[in-house]
C-alpha cells in the first residue's frame, strides 16, 4: 500500500486518466474529488463489501427443511 500525504487542493494521478484531489477535511473526515472517464466505475469500499456480502448469503440455502425427493428425485427402477 501507497501512503500519501496531501493538503486540501493537493491531489493524486492515477495512470493518465484518474485524478483525486482532497477537497476538504473537517474533523476525521476527508472530502476527496475523484475524476475519471464515465466508463470507470467509482463506488464507496463498504458499499461494495456489503453488496459482496448479501450476495454470497443470498446463494446460501437452508437446506434442513428441504423435500430432498423434488430437489434430487431418485431414478425409478426403468434407469429414469
Amino acid at each position: 500500500m501507497l501512503v500519501l500525504t496531501r493538503k486540501v487542493d493537493e491531489g493524486i494521478v492515477i495512470g493518465d486518466n484518474i485524478k483525486i484531489r482532497v477537497i476538504a477535511v473537517e474533523g476525521n473526515k476527508v472530502k476527496l474529488g475523484v475524476v475519471a472517464e464515465k466508463d470507470i466505475p467509482i463506488i464507496r469500499e463498504e458499499i461494495l463489501e456489503s453488496v459482496k456480502n448479501e450476495n454470497l448469503s443470498a446463494g446460501q440455502v437452508d437446506d434442513t427443511n428441504l423435500d430432498w425427493n423434488v430437489v434430487m428425485p431418485r431414478e425409478d427402477k426403468t434407469g429414469r
